[in-house]
């Protein structure tokens, strides 16, 4: 009987192992994405209805996977939400970029910002769409 006991331990073990190495690659995939530190209006819809009033913030820092954004409302996490933003022709050497995103909530955290409350909130994009203006 003694057997079964070392496989079960054994099969724990490697689960452990497995689920470890996956960590380690999401965390090495995370440091992936080049982050830049971009002050930028951005238009934000809450909700799976995305129905409510739009509201307007400022991007703080901006990747292909993610962003972190300063607005003046409460939000939770895990919130769904859609964003709208635009990359000004001088960033990206060419013509504004329209950047429609969907994504989620992963982190809130209250922040005082010129005297103001705000709330800063870190979302990972989902998906997004360029728009290229001509």
């Amino acid at each position: 009987m003694g057997a079964p006991s070392v496989l079960t331990w054994r099969d724990e073990r490697e689960s452990e192992q497995l689920e470890m190495e996956s960590r380690m690659s999401l965390m090495t995939e995370r440091r992936v994405a080049r982050r830049y530190d971009l002050t930028l209006p951005i238009t934000i819809r809450f909700g799976v209805e995305r129905i409510s009033t739009r509201q307007e913030g400022t991007t703080r820092d901006i990747s292909t996977r993610g962003l972190f954004f300063v607005i003046n409302r409460d939000v939770e996490t895990g919130s769904d939400l859609d964003l709208t933003l635009t990359l000004p022709a001088e960033i990206i050497n060419g013509t504004d970029v329209l950047v429609r995103a969907q994504g989620k909530v992963v982190r809130v955290e209250r922040r005082i910002e010129d005297g103001e409350p705000k709330m800063g909130v870190a979302a990972v994009i989902e998906r997004y769409d360029i728009i290229r203006n001509s």
